[in-house]
């Protein structure tokens, strides 16, 4: 059913884009720990040559997510403080006049960063040579509407998404899959653009990363750079599995940094897990509106550190499974992820417990009903 699987070769490739030009000689150029062959590729490539613009596709840009999304693309905040950025807007036609008054306000804001804003209700026509796709729109669902029904329904909108970049997009276009249900909807975008590799799509679990990780800085009274190899395992749903069992808050085990700040034993299961997978619908509670902020930054985050890299610290991702800890192939299964040179890989060699495995199957099996659900758009 799923042809499509993560190839075994080494993620980088011959003739991918390299846009980095930008930050050789700078402070985060060095923060990454570029070397010197990175650094005379960038030169030989671009810097000495023309400056480059990196064309970004974003979908749904009317919206609320889109817009506290593009504002930051547009100041430098995605790829730096040098890289020129042009914006390609794809909107439903309903909303056209609207993203027309987004695109008014990008220009009063005359960011010297931004060569251009496209605005279009034609998938192909707005994915024509990109270099990044973001893709935040997605149908909500309706009132009374079964988790099934929006996934047959989001499933007809992202098959064409996928032939769409594969028509048009740039053969080393990365994919970050932001609409809900990110991963299924990643994985059939992901299989309806066979001439893309599918290391080049990712669904976004940051969101649902930065969460725990705001949550244990707070109950612990540290900051949250103190917090290391935190994860989300599985998909961005309630089924999710927040790990802590091999993270570290301010160099101690996080369970120790916990009991030392007061939290009781049931803590982690009975608080904490539920607050990270509950944590969207708890905010629609309390604003009556959807977490379209920190969305829009936790997009900026994924696409950001998958381009510059992680500097060896872990992050979350919804990825192509090839097997990796026993997770079915094919499933964009969210892993603790390290990034580097413009690729990701999955953490390896990680002891799972008897607790971590049960939750892991849990979520993956979701997937796996998922997937089912929309086999009639998976070639």
């Amino acid at each position: 059913m799923i042809r499509r699987t993560l190839s075994p070769a080494k993620l980088a490739r011959p003739g991918v884009r390299f846009f980095r030009s930008d930050l050789v000689g700078t402070d985060t150029w060095r923060m990454h720990q570029k070397d010197q062959l990175a650094e005379l590729r960038a030169r030989d490539e671009y810097v000495d040559v023309k400056a480059s613009t990196v064309k970004v596709a974003v979908t749904g840009p009317a919206g609320a997510i889109g817009y506290s999304l593009l504002f930051r693309i547009a100041s430098g905040e995605m790829f730096g403080k040098r890289q020129r950025v042009q914006i390609r807007c794809i909107e439903l036609p309903f909303a056209m006049n609207a993203l027309r008054g987004v695109a008014m306000e990008l220009q009063d804001c005359a960011f010297p960063l931004l060569d251009g804003v496209y605005c279009t209700d034609d998938p192909e026509r707005g994915f024509e040579d990109v270099d990044v796709a973001l893709l935040v729109g997605s149908k909500p669902r309706g009132p009374g509407q079964e988790r099934g029904d929006l996934l047959r329904e989001n499933g007809a909108i992202f098959t064409n998404m996928g032939k769409a970049l594969n028509k048009f997009a740039r053969k080393s276009v990365k994919v970050t899959v932001v609409g809900n249900p990110a991963n299924t909807n990643c994985l059939i975008a992901a299989n309806n653009a066979p001439d893309i590799p599918i290391e080049n799509f990712t669904a976004m679990t940051r969101l649902d990363h930065d969460r725990g990780v705001g949550q244990l800085a707070k109950k612990t009274g540290t900051a949250v750079s103190d917090i290391k190899d935190f994860c989300i395992w599985g998909n961005h749903s309630p089924t999710m599995y927040p790990d802590i069992s091999r993270c570290t808050i301010g160099g101690r085990p996080a369970k120790g940094a916990l009991e030392s700040a007061g939290a009781e034993a049931s803590w982690y299961t009975e608080e904490f897990m539920p607050s990270v997978q509950q944590r969207g619908a708890a905010i629609i509670k309390a604003r009556g509106a959807s977490s379209a902020a920190s969305a829009g930054n936790a997009c900026l985050a994924h696409a950001r550190d998958w381009e510059l890299g992680t500097n060896g610290l872990v992050t979350s991702m919804g990825v192509p499974s090839s097997g990796q800890y026993d997770i079915t192939p094919g499933l964009f299964y969210s892993y603790p992820v390290r990034c580097d040179g413009g690729n990701w890989s999955v953490v390896e060699g990680l002891n799972i417990d008897d607790f971590s495995r049960q939750m892991m199957q849990k979520t993956e099996n979701e997937l796996i009903e998922e997937r089912d659900a929309v086999s009639a758009y998976l070639p």
